[in-house]
């Protein structure tokens, strides 16, 4: 393993310009000439519990059910526990490529700069050559008005409609995957270092994921539905900015 700085700056440059996860969307740097979405409208990000950022075009469907779907093995509309995570070990197995049952710091390096930079604050815009890195660099759209503990998840509903809670664009934040996932964890992976040792072990990534299940499983069904999941806080300031369009139309 590579586990001084030096070594991973130098693993950093050496793949800069490689693929590195099959079948894992890594954004680029952006080519603003490309850029299909405009570039005041707020982020449509989805980042799912286990960490895999989902993207959608400015008024596209929010992409929770671009994961929804792809973690409903099969496809009967119903989430259960072991589909819920069995998704987090298939993102796992991505990212551990080498295959150590391990994510070092390295691949979390990696994982913040090529898959999530929503992570480090920087935004990130779709275009016609996939997902690219935007200019506002380390900036974040903050969503205002919601936090908590760890494990805090909100059940929905509109953003409240006072001056304080009102999508205010972008500020610079902590937040990290905050304001797009279910759970107030600025850091996905490094959610699940129970070790608190810098290295995720599988056993505790999926300790993790079935934790973050229990949680939005709120009515203990077994299952979960789509209609049935919390909206992020990104999903709500979304949610009222399409209602402020239609009122001025």
């Amino acid at each position: 393993m590579i586990s001084t700085r030096r070594g991973t700056l130098a693993l950093l440059g050496l793949l800069a310009a490689s693929p590195l996860w099959p079948g894992v969307p890594e954004a680029r740097d952006a080519r603003p000439r490309d850029d299909d979405d405009d570039d005041t409208a707020l982020p449509n990000v989805f980042i799912s519990p286990c960490g895999q950022p989902f993207r959608a075009h400015v008024g596209a469907p929010y992409p929770v059910d671009l994961w929804f779907k792809q973690a409903d093995a099969n496809g009967d509309g119903k989430l259960d526990r072991a589909e819920f995570v069995a998704d987090a070990a298939a993102f796992f197995k991505k990212l551990d490529f080498r295959g150590e049952g391990v994510l070092t710091p390295t691949i979390v390096a990696l994982y913040e700069q090529r898959i999530a930079p929503e992570v480090l604050g920087k935004r990130v815009r779709l275009s016609r050559g996939g997902a690219r890195l935007g200019r506002d660099g380390a900036r974040l759209w903050l969503a205002q008005g919601y936090g908590g503990g760890g494990g805090h998840i909100d059940p929905g509903g509109d953003v409240p409609n006072s001056p304080d809670n009102k999508p205010k664009g972008l500020n610079e934040s902590g937040a990290g995957a905050s304001p797009y996932s279910f759970f107030d964890e600025p850091e996905p992976l490094t959610a699940a270092d129970f070790d608190f040792n810098g290295f995720i072990r599988k056993a505790n990534f999926l300790k993790l994921a079935d934790s973050h299940f229990t949680t939005l499983d709120r009515t203990n069904a077994g299952f979960l539905t789509l209609a049935g999941l919390p909206l992020t806080p990104i999903q709500k300031q979304l949610r009222a900015e399409e209602k402020k369009k239609k009122k001025k139309a």
